[in-house]
């Protein structure tokens, strides 16, 4: 197991910030949202971005951390409701968290990356977390271009790869040359194992994870890779970076980011990505963008040098970039 004090960090912060978005959702996720009400999902983000980024300043002196939330709404009159809010559930962390606070360790986030940097996504799938299906915490550590550390906390996850809603979760977290484990999310519990990614050789046998949302991928060339392969089962909608946990777990072995018609330009940012690619590397597996080219994490809050993503065992790796060419993607 990983014993490093960057190791024991991530894995308490993607606890802690873990319980927390779920107790955001316990109370504000209901049935009678209303569709395009995303303010669960904004609360949840800046407490959890607040709490971690607190605790990452109390754990690692002038850590620099890259998030995906700035305070400045919330410090706008129009924001004081979403405030109150983020205030709250903070103060279940820090009884004595004021509003000033709480927006300062939020900011302590908004910052442009440097050549050390830390990189959170405080709820990874925000559409699984409304829906009540999959979400990850994911927290990712980044030097010279390069992701050294990752950590997963993905609450609905049961071993790193079933889902099960209301269990403990599972954590993933991995580390440059040293492996991938994967345990349960539940404070005091030291039941690591070593994630592994499936030995799967054969094409027409892959279980290919895609995300959930048509406006993240492409759905239809999706169809023609599975086919071109010769892939028998249909492919696993997913949301977040659970997708990640599952492959480097062993249950798929294959993930896909393809280019989604709807949004040709989009560019991957770096928290989508940087701790799941660690976790599936560290676990046997192989991640670069469509063109087979590795992830490169130099270019601030962006990988602009990559385009799309896939992720395999590795052993499946090379045909399938073969067939993402052969249909265009």
């Amino acid at each position: 197991m990983i014993d490093s004090p960057e190791a024991k960090f991530a894995i308490a912060a993607v606890r802690e910030a873990g319980k927390l978005v779920r107790r955001v959702q316990a109370e504000m996720v209901t049935d009678a949202l209303t569709k395009g009400d995303k303010s669960p999902v904004t609360v949840g983000d800046f407490a959890a971005q607040a709490v971690v980024a607190r605790r990452l300043s109390q754990a690692f002196p002038g850590a620099v951390l890259v998030g995906e939330e700035s305070a400045a709404d919330l410090r706008e009159e129009a924001g004081a409701q979403t405030l109150a809010d983020v205030v709250k559930f903070v103060r279940t962390v820090f009884p004595d968290a004021t509003p000033d606070d709480v927006c300062d360790w939020i900011d302590l986030g908004a910052v442009d990356s440097h050549d050390t940097h830390w990189t959170l996504d405080p709820i990874d799938g925000t559409k699984g977390f409304l829906r009540g299906d999959q979400y990850a915490v994911a927290l990712a550590h980044i030097k010279g271009g390069k992701v050294v550390l990752g950590a997963l906390g993905c609450p609905e996850l049961a071993a790193g790869q079933t889902p099960q809603k209301g269990g403990p979760g599972s954590v993933l977290i991995a580390a440059a040359g040293q492996g991938a484990y994967v345990g349960s999310m539940a404070d005091g519990v030291d039941d690591w194992r070593q994630a592994s990614v499936s030995t799967t050789a054969d094409p027409a046998q892959a279980r290919v994870l895609r995300s959930v949302e048509k406006g993240h991928t492409n759905m239809g060339q999706i169809d023609y890779f599975a086919e071109a392969l010769g892939i028998q089962a249909d492919p696993v909608g997913m949301d977040s970076q659970a997708k990640y946990a599952v492959l480097a777990a062993g249950g798929g072995e294959m993930l896909l980011r393809l280019i989604s018609p709807k949004m040709p330009d989009y560019v991957e940012k770096i928290w989508d990505q940087a701790a799941g690619s660690i976790v599936i590397t560290e676990a046997g597996g192989r991640v670069t963008d469509l063109d087979g080219r590795p992830l490169d994490f130099s270019h601030g809050r962006t990988l602009k040098t990559n385009r799309g993503v896939l992720a395999t065992n590795g052993a499946l790796h090379d045909a399938a970039l073969a067939a993402l060419k052969s249909v265009g993607a």
